[in-house]
């Protein structure tokens, strides 16, 4: 390991953290494979119910390595793959933008299921100003998340986007002061640990399907008939009878 991803667990709480500060988290063909790595690790581990993904430095994510860009060649950016399985990751994640996210490093907060940011946050995509074409899964992720008209903002007219548009259009769900960043998704990753892992984990991939617009094959059915069948439904509602707080064990 490089050092340049720190893997941590806070109780229920899985964290994966970007260390390549000095180069604004520009992620390496070493670091993609590391963070793809450390979520896999996290995806096994029966004790973890959420993931904080973070970073240190001014900025979250500068984008991919514009060297490592080069030797890879046109149609290899392992980036699509990381962000792809991130997707698809069966707990939610949580991003924590500290800064600027750029190029591919947007994608990779579009990926997580929330995003946090602070009021000096702020997105733009260079693309169109070094004649490249982002990932085609990548804009199609951009629109599902925030609409066509802010992809449109984003990629044909290069634009930054502020912290404030990125919470208006639905790209942050929540901004926070610098120094409570880390104390906010901690926060939020306590509310969605204390709630039925089973119901947010079948739901979370349902809202993927149902974004995609997938054709269900069964297995939300099944997913349904698991949650009410499961020990944590009848301790939830034994809990709402008696009044007090769930004991939910994932089961």
């Amino acid at each position: 390991m490089s050092g340049e991803i720190l893997e941590s667990r806070a109780g229920l709480v899985g964290i994966a953290t970007l260390n390549a500060p000095n180069r604004h988290n520009a992620l390496t063909h070493g670091m993609i494979w590391e963070l793809r790595e450390v979520l896999e690790r996290f995806a096994l581990d029966p004790d973890l119910r959420v993931v904080i993904l973070r970073a240190e430095g001014k900025n979250f994510c500068s984008g991919y390595s514009l060297t490592d860009l080069a030797e890879e060649g046109v149609g290899e950016n392992p980036v699509v793959g990381l962000t792809d399985y991130m997707e698809r990751f069966p707990l939610p994640v949580i991003c924590a933008l500290n800064g600027g996210v750029y190029g591919a490093g947007l994608d990779l907060a579009l990926a997580c299921d929330f995003r946090v940011g602070t009021p000096v946050a702020k997105a733009h995509v260079p693309a169109a100003r070094i004649g490249a074409h982002y990932m085609h899964s990548s804009i199609g992720r951009t629109v599902t998340r925030i609409g066509s008209q802010a992809a449109r903002r984003l990629y044909l007219r290069a634009e930054t986007l502020t912290a404030e548009t990125l919470q208006r259009c639905g790209f942050l769900d929540e901004v926070a002061p610098v120094d409570d960043l880390d104390a906010t998704c901690e926060g939020m990753a306590a509310e969605i640990a204390s709630l039925a892992p089973l119901s947010v984990q079948g739901m979370k991939q349902s809202i993927l399907a149902a974004s995609y617009r997938e054709p269900d094959d069964g297995t939300a059915a099944a997913r349904e008939a698991a949650c009410f069948a499961s020990t944590d439904h009848a301790e939830g509602m034994r809990a709402l009878k008696e009044k007090r707080a769930p004991v939910f064990k994932g089961t």
